[in-house]
């Protein structure tokens, strides 16, 4: 094979060639796929993500796991399926053999639908219906593992949402730079829910939950009955009161209908700002400038991100937001509105066509108390993401689990988070008993610049930057008491995968010498 060339491995490439735990990138036929190997064992599966179409050669094997350097999506090379989440949906796999000395990728297997150990029957110990009270992240994620887990019992999704459930990352992102077609934005292809026997019910709010009667109560007089619920209520929007300002001034961003009147509000406006400078409020800010918009943010930190990320990493990315045109008040709040403009606490007014709320969110945890469960800065949840309530469980914004890498009780807003704890609850309610252990993972990108995030830093005492910031290529970890609880990575995704990696190891480690 000559150096540069992409292999053809109908033809066999050499053993020698592929070292334990490492991939090669090839072609069988007119697709692209990968060979890898762990210990003796070869496997060829397909190269992009089924999630953002990631370059899965650029990824980490960790044993038998292929896991994408985008969003940190993880494929089983045996069976190609999705074990978690953001992907969904297996990659392809292909036969191989070896032959002496020379290893081949013969015909295409047939796509699994099923985990291999899901048969045609209910599994044992699984509850008579499902209902899932939200249809976000955490919601979709759950139902779809029942079914992939084998449950053939009832299971209805109830929304307060007018869409099914959609990629909400993509509302403060890509959306609203450019229209994206539906079918990018939704989770699953509209056919989905009929296929797989799933109720949607949609543009329905839940009233009450009644934990012995094992029963839900919608607004509109209905009832569902259930052999154990899912809470995947999510989080509200903080409200700002804006002084002056009417409804047609001030928008908020959390659902997909929000990004719709945001995207054609943008289509007419000159000047927009941007209240709040977190992740949401940076990458609208980032997204509308694209658009051509005139774009101020207004922030009370001394630099974005600061409680999240620290002043350092906050500085990085308002010099990023400054070096494409966009104007950062700092230490600033909006006061009211004057006319045409906002008033900011120190007397500047901004020309504003209108205003993006971007200012946090709190979890709708609302249900949860009415019902009695019990309630802390959130639905507290054991390490089986049950709640105080038998049979009930929650997952997403609104959980706050027993985090065995922090030692702490945490709660965290993000998506990735939302999803992997939907897969974790479904299993558990078929009664898996599995602990929810997954690393929490974020990422962000505005002006095409993406920060990964692994671990969970409420608080830290130091910070250590390795590389350089304004380089766009550095490891930024967080410590607190000498031990790293998170690091957040620009232009090194493979290291970020080698970092989760590395925490879970450090776990079982633990857990090990734990259970001696």
């Amino acid at each position: 094979m000559e150096s540069g060339s992409t292999p053809d491995f109908t033809k066999g490439i050499p053993v020698d060639d592929l070292q334990n735990g490492g991939m090669i990138q090839g072609r069988v036929s007119d697709e692209d796929v990968i060979l890898a190997r762990h210990a003796d064992e070869f496997f060829a599966v397909g190269a992009g993500c089924t999630h953002y179409h990631g370059p899965l050669a650029e990824g980490l094997i960790v044993g038998d796991e292929l896991r994408c350097p985008l969003h940190h999506a993880c494929f089983s090379l045996r069976t190609g399926m999705a074990l978690c989440a953001p992907a969904f949906d297996a990659i392809h796999r292909w036969r191989v053999e070896r032959v002496a000395d020379r290893v081949f990728v013969r015909e295409k297997l047939p796509a699994l639908a099923q985990w291999p150990e899901a048969n045609t029957r209910r599994p044992p110990n699984s509850p008579s219906s499902v209902v899932i009270v939200g249809g976000g992240a955490a919601g979709l994620a759950a139902a779809d593992m029942l079914r992939r887990k084998g449950y053939d019992g009832p299971v209805t999704v109830i929304s307060a949402d007018d869409s099914a459930p959609y990629d909400r990352p993509n509302v403060s992102k890509d959306y609203l730079q450019e229209p994206i077609p539906d079918e990018w934005m939704n989770l699953r292809v509209p056919d989905f829910y009929k296929e797989q026997g799933i109720e949607l019910v949609l543009n329905s709010r839940v009233s009450s939950i009644d934990p012995r009667q094992k029963q839900v109560r919608l607004e509109n007089g209905g009832t569902y009955n259930f052999g154990a619920l899912l809470l995947a209520t999510g989080a509200d929007v903080v409200k700002l009161p804006i002084p002056g300002a009417r409804d047609s001034d001030a928008f908020y961003v959390r659902t997909w209908s929000d990004a719709r009147v945001i995207f054609k509000r943008a289509a007419t406006a000159k000047q927009v700002v941007v209240v709040g400078s977190s992740f949401i409020g940076l990458e609208v800010a980032a997204s509308l400038r694209s658009r051509g918009l005139d774009v101020h943010v207004v922030g009370r930190e001394d630099q974005p991100f600061e409680r999240a990320l620290g002043p350092e990493v906050g500085q990085f990315f308002r010099a990023l937001h400054e070096s494409h045109g966009v104007i950062c008040h700092m230490g600033k709040t909006v006061t009211g509105m004057d006319g045409d403009g906002a008033v900011l606490n120190d007397g500047t007014k901004l020309r504003a066509d209108f205003l993006v709320l971007g200012v946090g969110v709190r979890p709708a945890v609302a249900l949860a108390e009415q019902a009695g469960l019990k309630i802390d800065r959130g639905v507290v949840v054991n390490e089986y993401l049950e709640t105080s309530a038998p049979g009930i469980f929650a997952a997403g914004d609104i959980a706050r689990w027993p985090d065995p890498h922090s030692g702490q009780q945490i709660r965290v807003e993000h998506w990735v988070v939302a999803e992997r704890q939907g897969q974790v609850a479904a299993r558990n309610i078929l009664g898996h008993r599995e602990r929810y252990e997954a690393v929490p993972f974020f990422w962000t990108q505005q002006f095409g610049v993406a920060l990964k995030y692994v671990g969970h830093a409420e608080k830290w005492d130091a910070v250590e930057i390795d590389g350089n910031l304004d380089a766009k290529n550095c490891a930024v970890s967080y410590k607190q008491g000498g031990k790293t609880v998170a690091v957040a990575t620009i232009g090194r995704d493979f290291q970020s995968l080698q970092i989760e990696a590395g925490m879970e190891a450090s776990l079982r480690k633990l857990t090990r010498a734990t259970h001696r």
